[in-house]
C-alpha cells in the first residue's frame, strides 16, 4: 500500500497546480463521443466521491461489501464539468483525493483484506480496490496531460 500511496500523493501534487495552467481551448476541446480533458477531470472527481464513500463504508457495513456501480456518463453531464471553472474543479478533485489519502494511510491490514462483491459477482478486496483506484487515476491524468 505504501507504494500506491506515494504514487497517489505524487500524482496529486504534480497536477493540482498544472491543470489550471492548461488553456481553456485545450481543456474543453471535444472529439465526437469522447470526453474533453475537463470532463475527464470531472470524471476523476466523481470517481473520488464514490470511492471515498466505498473506502469508508466498508468499515461499518455488513460484509462482504456490495460494490455499487454508478453511471459515469450521466454524472459528468449532470455535474456540468465542461462549463465549470477549472480552478474550482481542480480544487474539488484535489481536496476529495487528499481525504482519500488520509483514509488510505490509516487503514489497517485487517481492513485491507475485507471482501468486496462486484456487480458481476466477482470478489476483490479493499487493497485491490484502493490500488486500482490509483492506477485509474494515473491513466486518466495521462490522458489530460
Amino acid at each position: 500500500m505504501e507504494d500506491a500511496i506515494l504514487k497517489f500523493e505524487r500524482l496529486l501534487n504534480e497536477n493540482v497546480n498544472y491543470f489550471p495552467t492548461i488553456s481553456s481551448e485545450i481543456l474543453e476541446a471535444k472529439i465526437s463521443g469522447k470526453w474533453s480533458k475537463k470532463e475527464i477531470l470531472g470524471h476523476l472527481t466523481d470517481s473520488a466521491i464514490h470511492n471515498l464513500v466505498r473506502f469508508t463504508e466498508i468499515n461499518y457495513v455488513e460484509k462482504p461489501y456490495q460494490h455499487r456501480p454508478y453511471n459515469q456518463i450521466d454524472l459528468v453531464n449532470l455535474n456540468q464539468y465542461q462549463t465549470m471553472d477549472i480552478d474550482e474543479l481542480t480544487q474539488l478533485w484535489f481536496v476529495i483525493n487528499k481525504q482519500i489519502i488520509r483514509i488510505m494511510k490509516s487503514v489497517d491490514n485487517e481492513a485491507l483484506d475485507y471482501k468486496i462483491v462486484l456487480s458481476d459477482g466477482s470478489i476483490i478486496d479493499l487493497k485491490f480496490l484502493m490500488t486500482d483506484y490509483v492506477t485509474h487515476l494515473e491513466h486518466h491524468i495521462n490522458q489530460i496531460r
